[in-house]
């Protein structure tokens, strides 16, 4: 993570738009980004990634001056019950700014109307981020199971 300071909210609010309008996402650079540069993702096809995509809602931060594709979230959920928020990327470029905070936050926000019981996430480095974002470790994680297929 850089040391740069962490833009204020309307610092950011000017600099970026984020967008969940499908048609607005770079799904190349997505790709890139992910499968090159996601230790979660490395080495995902495009096929894969454009189907993850169809099948989720989809976030992006746009830089307001270039219109280019900054950061990106996605959220997997039935819009009534549960959700999964996955896939959050900041290009290295934007990073250290609060980029990425305010992406989920604006997701998070998005996702409210819907009354889900519940936003899942797993991270292996960036639990202070969610954290501030009101997210918590698992009251129970030995209630929870999971079923990995590859």
């Amino acid at each position: 993570m850089s040391c740069t300071a962490l833009l204020s909210s309307s610092t950011l609010r000017a600099m970026y738009e984020i967008s969940a309008d499908p048609a607005r996402l770079d799904v190349p650079r997505i790709h890139a980004w992910l499968s090159t540069d996601a230790y979660w993702a490395l080495g995902r096809t495009l096929a894969k990634q454009e189907s993850a995509i169809a099948g989720s809602l989809n976030f992006g931060a746009y830089h307001v001056e270039t219109g280019e594709q900054h950061a990106y979230a996605r959220v997997v959920t039935d819009r009534a019950t549960f959700a999964w928020l996955c896939d959050v990327y900041v290009a290295p470029a934007a990073r250290g700014q609060g980029l990425g905070t305010s992406l989920v936050a604006a997701a998070r926000d998005h996702l409210t109307p819907y009354g889900l019981r519940r936003i899942l996430l797993a991270t292996h480095d960036a639990h202070g981020v969610y954290a501030r974002l009101g997210f918590e470790p698992l009251a129970d994680p030995a209630k929870w199971m999971a079923l990995g297929l590859q």
